[in-house]
């Protein structure tokens, strides 16, 4: 998969229904994985929405997810820019150089869903995320 850039939006428990609106909207197809299908956590937050892709027919793709327990969400932190493909070099030298002088708020190292995963803060504030997908 050729690297992609798209908007990544947090929801405060209502993502589900964010993304099945937005697929009444654009259309094409929604993927969606909770905190409990991927081993995440139980009880009240298993049903709550880990990662959701929506992908249409005319090229947009938009990511979201519930604020995981723990994480604050405020209006106006709520929306990143995620970079995601099997590229790891070129997504390393991207987040490289996104990261540097900016704050690193989650590593880039592989993750529980088998990806290598990497959120930060550039240094003009803007939130990031880097997704390298494990062919």
């Amino acid at each position: 998969m050729a690297s992609r850039l798209n908007p990544y939006i947090t929801f405060d428990g209502d993502a589900r229904q964010a993304m099945e609106f937005y697929q009444q909207v654009f259309g094409g197809d929604l993927n969606i994985n909770t905190f409990g299908d991927l081993g995440g956590m139980g009880g009240e937050n298993a049903d709550k929405i880990m990662h959701a892709m929506l992908e249409t027919e005319r090229g947009f793709t938009l990511m979201a997810s519930d604020t995981a327990p723990g994480m604050e969400r405020t209006p106006g932190n709520n929306i990143a820019i995620s970079l995601s493909g099997d590229d790891a070099g070129e997504l390393r030298g991207y987040w490289e150089k996104l990261s540097s002088g900016g704050t690193v708020t989650v590593p880039l190292e592989k993750q529980m869903w088998g990806d290598e995963f990497g959120a930060c803060l550039d240094r003009f504030g803007i939130s990031w995320m880097v997704n390298i997908g494990q062919s």
